[in-house]
């Protein structure tokens, strides 16, 4: 008799754990989205310290949920977005940097024209 309630304050322990912890399917999917994001803007772990580390948080949490350790695997997913999303901006911003550069470039450029213009 002493049995069955022993049974089920234990499932209800359970289940109370595996409710406080659910499988973070959804920060996956996103962390996921944000490495292919940061792919196709041109970053690269060979040249991006925060896409390297990205990718290696991204296999931890992977591994964590192997294991259901679920509160790590959310935990290191969603550093590994963070990383990511990091790295892609870093990637557009020396882009934009470089547009501007060349937008200097040509407007440095007509001015002399113009002076040359004005002078003749």
């Amino acid at each position: 008799m002493i049995f069955r309630p022993f049974l089920a304050a234990l499932a209800v322990v359970a289940l109370a754990g595996c409710a406080a912890d659910p499988a973070p399917n959804e920060q996956i999917r996103l962390t996921q989205q944000a490495l292919e994001q940061a792919n196709a803007v041109g970053a690269n772990s060979d040249e991006s310290s925060e896409l390297k580390l990205a990718e290696g948080k991204f296999a931890q949490a992977q591994a964590d949920m192997a294991d259901q350790s679920y509160k790590n695997a959310r935990m290191q997913a969603e550093q590994a977005e963070l990383d990511a999303r990091l790295a892609e901006a870093q990637v557009l911003t020396r882009k934009s940097q470089e547009q501007l550069n060349v937008l200097n470039t040509r407007i440095t450029r007509l001015r002399k024209q113009l002076q040359l213009g004005e002078a003749q």
